[in-house]
């Protein structure tokens, strides 16, 4: 018998409950704290940012989301983990930046600069820079504009190469998108407030200064001690894939913490915070409707103890990106879209009992609520949702 702490698969839903701010007696007051118990939203797809943070919150709507964003500045999307977008606090931007981000931005530029060496119009480094520069004038005297805007504002945006240039694929492309990518993901530039709502991706920039330098080691163990406490137990593979870290930083970083080892249900072992080995506080019955690529369903490599292999058919795509779910004590039971009419409607893969119907469908009516008006398309459609939207 092996003398190691036991974690069960019911006791790791119940630290998801609480850890993730899910159970309504452990949701947040501030989107930032919403935000850093799963350390950063999703934010590929603009409304997983609002729908995620929603479900986390004790009250407040749209608005409350748009001020961290957009007035307070407390929350931020930085190109950073897996080479995802991710909204993090300011408070935990510096390490993120550092740990994850800065590489990507670095690999980012290496291949923009071969493909402006292969159009072989002598474009470089020196017109990259003279580009940035423009760019970062332009937004200091036009104030936050968008791409076309900006586009307009500085000629050098306008130019256009030729990439896989004698391939089948040859093809002319802008290189505004581009430059714009490399200062947001080096800092230089944040998005600000989106032309239209709150679900739009046509942001506005704005210049702002580069995250405080943080070494990278450091860094990155400030990141895996965090991940741990949100998502432990958890593997070093898993921390591997959720970060996109090489396999030696992961490891580096999490002999810097110092994690305690655990067994779980299957008579594998995980890693865990150093101490954490207890159990955690019961807490109520909980519902929840998250949306797309939502931290907790994303949390892991290895989802068995809170999804249902049976049901990833229905739930994920073709990329491996899950669609929006339904939740009931810590485990995926189905899935929900929005209907062109706005209404929010879902589906159970089983029979969770009828507390947990009753309990799914008040909180599908909540989010109805805070939805209002607003229509949601997840980027990545999945079948389940691509049938229950199409009524």
């Amino acid at each position: 018998m092996s003398s190691l702490p036991l974690i069960t698969a019911a006791e790791r839903r119940r630290r998801l409950g609480r850890r993730h701010r899910l159970a309504p007696s452990a949701r947040a007051a501030t989107v930032p704290e919403a935000a850093d118990a799963v350390i950063g939203l999703h934010a590929t797809d603009a409304s997983t940012v609002f729908l995620s943070a929603r479900a986390r919150l004790t009250e407040g709507g749209p608005e409350m989301v748009e001020r961290a964003l957009y007035e307070d500045v407390s929350l931020v999307r930085l190109l950073s983990m897996r080479r995802t977008l991710f909204a993090v606090s300011t408070e935990l931007a510096p390490y993120v930046d550092s740990s994850t981000a800065r590489a990507i931005a670095a690999k980012e530029r290496r291949n923009f600069l071969k493909r402006l060496a292969d159009d072989g119009h002598g474009l470089d480094a020196d017109w990259l820079a003279g580009a940035e520069s423009a760019t970062l004038d332009a937004l200091d005297s036009h104030g936050p504009s968008t791409g076309s805007q900006l586009s307009a504002a500085v000629p050098v945006l306008r130019r256009k190469v030729t990439v896989e240039r004698g391939g089948k694929y040859e093809a002319e492309v802008g290189v505004a998108t581009h430059v714009i990518r490399l200062l947001a993901a080096d800092g230089r530039i944040r998005r600000d407030r989106p032309r239209g709502s709150w679900t739009s991706s046509q942001y506005r920039w704005v210049h702002t200064e580069p995250w405080p330098a943080v070494p990278p080691a450091e860094a990155r163990a400030e990141l895996a001690r965090r991940w741990l406490r949100s998502y432990g137990p958890a593997t070093e593979a898993d921390l591997k894939w959720w970060t996109g870290w090489t396999l030696t930083d992961a490891r580096k970083a999490l002999a810097a913490v110092g994690p305690d080892t655990v067994r779980l249900d299957d008579g594998t072992t995980a890693l865990v915070s150093p101490g954490d080995t207890g159990p955690e506080p019961e807490q109520e019955p909980w519902a929840a409707l998250l949306p797309a690529l939502d931290p907790s369903a994303m949390g892991w490599a290895d989802r068995g103890f809170h999804l249902d292999p049976a049901h990833r058919p229905a739930l994920f795509d073709y990329a491996g990106n899950i669609g929006p779910t339904v939740w009931w004590n810590g485990r995926i039971v189905g899935g929900w879209a929005q209907r062109a009419g706005g209404e929010i409607v879902h589906r159970l893969l089983g029979d969770p009992g009828g507390e947990a119907e009753r309990a799914i469908a008040a909180e599908a009516d909540r989010l109805a609520a805070w939805v209002g008006e607003a229509r949601i398309t997840p980027r990545m459609r999945t079948p389940l949702e691509r049938e229950l939207a199409a009524g």
